[in-house]
């Protein structure tokens, strides 16, 4: 079980990479001006959403090896683990809108300003940070 472990790890480890550095390039979209420049940096983030989804299904699918193994469900001391859950339905949320925010700068109908990606941008920070404190300190 230690190999699933360390996978699932890996793999969210990954996928917040990706999570941190798409709603970058979001920014930089929101601003850029020059089309050749816009569609490098909607190939950038085709290329990154093409790689970090395979990899977002794996570190969900390694955890969820991880929970049944564990059984993280049965028993009292487990509570953390509802809340863990929740968070991580956030970051899979998060991810489509990531997803369909792309679409819509394919298709040339972004609404937001830069400003409101920069917002947007710290959104994984403080979901890893719960998901981070509850897995470490388990505080129900």
């Amino acid at each position: 079980m230690l190999w699933v472990k360390a996978f699932h790890i890996i793999f969210v480890v990954s996928w917040f990479a990706g999570l941190f550095y798409l709603p970058r390039i979001y920014v930089n979209l929101a601003m850029e001006q020059d089309n050749v420049a816009r569609e490098r940096l909607l190939l950038m983030a085709g290329k990154l959403l093409r790689f970090m989804t395979p990899i977002a299904v794996l570190a969900v699918g390694f955890g969820l090896w991880m929970w049944s193994y564990y059984n993280f469900f049965a028993g009292p001391g487990w509570r953390w683990m509802h809340a863990k859950l929740l968070l991580v339905l956030l970051l899979i949320l998060y991810h489509g809108i990531c997803i369909h925010l792309h679409a819509r700068f394919v298709a040339q109908r972004n609404t937001h300003s830069h400003i409101w990606y920069r917002w947007f941008n710290e959104i994984p920070v403080l979901l890893l940070a719960g998901v981070v404190i509850l897995v470490t300190v388990k505080p129900f």
